[in-house]
């Protein structure tokens, strides 16, 4: 939510370069970049709305590139202008041109050597896992879904090797483009509440699919289909092809994005309330170990 007063002080007309805070439900978008096909994305519908508010074209860089059906909480951008415009108008100006997906949380005018991509120091991820026999209605697309019965200390447990710098080889996805496969993760961890499982991460930079990787590692590890130290020799193995299955984009959220201080960018509020009133509100579920017997199929009858 903008908060009146936060602008009523520095409300007033700024150009150069400008920083936005924005979050965005990512599942009717193809990721965030732009694409030469034409397909709908984030960085294409946010760059025809502040055009049009700078009544000019930008290019926009942001601070960490989404995949397809991917959310943001929190994602960070900057601009170069040249037209004079009031935090107030960037905000409103941008969402009243944006589809209902997208919307624009601040604005505010950064230095020219801010850069939102290479000034950030770290980001944080929630996977949010609906972890229930029967596939969920609603929701469907702001959580991912596993069938099996996933034991949440076993995943923590597991991801513990994956804090501190790594090649994260066996976590990118075959045509990432990054220089190095070297990463900081400055912690991993995994919880149940209720039916939903969410894993949080944090590190300095990700690679290409490496949240869903480690994702897709650690629900087979929660399923039992892989042994705790399995996660270990993935990560030793540095070949992707040793890494299974990539998790689905859905239940992804890009949730906090972090700068040196004193920073100019608003602290993030974490992932989206909804989430968070979700979390809160499956804590005091009982798990029912008898819901997952419809998830098993039934014995043969030749079977004694």
């Amino acid at each position: 939510m903008i908060s009146s007063k936060r602008y009523a002080a520095v409300d007033v007309p700024v150009n150069g370069r400008i920083a936005l805070s924005l979050s965005y439900r990512g599942a009717a978008f193809h990721g965030w970049q732009a694409q030469k096909s034409g397909l709908a994305t984030i960085q294409k519908a946010l760059e025809s709305a502040v055009s049009k508010v700078a009544n000019h074209p930008v290019d926009l860089v942001c601070a960490g590139r989404t995949d397809k059906g991917v959310h943001a909480s929190q994602q960070v951008v900057h601009f170069d202008t040249s037209s004079m415009r009031s935090p107030r108008s960037w905000v409103f100006g941008c969402n009243a041109n944006l589809p209902r997906d997208i919307s624009v949380n601040w604005a505010g005018k950064v230095s020219d050597d801010f850069h939102a991509r290479f000034t950030a120091t770290s980001r944080r991820y929630h996977y949010v896992i609906y972890n229930h026999p029967i596939r969920p209605a609603i929701f469907a697309d702001e959580m991912s879904w596993f069938h099996y019965s996933l034991d949440a200390k076993r995943m923590h447990a597991a991801a513990q090797c994956l804090v501190g710098e790594h090649d994260f080889t066996s976590f990118r996805a075959v045509g990432c483009q990054s220089r190095s496969p070297n990463r900081c993760l400055h912690f991993v961890n995994v919880k149940r509440y209720g039916h939903v499982v969410v894993m949080d991460i944090k590190g300095n930079a990700f690679l290409h699919h490496m949240v869903r990787n480690i994702a897709g590692v650690l629900m087979a590890i929660g399923s039992g289909k892989q042994d705790v130290d399995w996660c270990r020799q993935v990560l030793e193995a540095r070949d992707r092809t040793q890494g299974g299955v990539t998790a689905a984009p859905y239940g992804l959220f890009l949730t906090h994005v972090e700068y040196p201080e004193p920073s100019p960018i608003p602290p993030s509020e974490g992932p989206p309330a909804i989430i968070n009133a979700m979390i809160s509100g499956q804590s005091g579920v009982q798990m029912d170990d008898d819901m997952w017997d419809i998830s098993r199929p039934a014995p043969s009858p030749l079977q004694s």
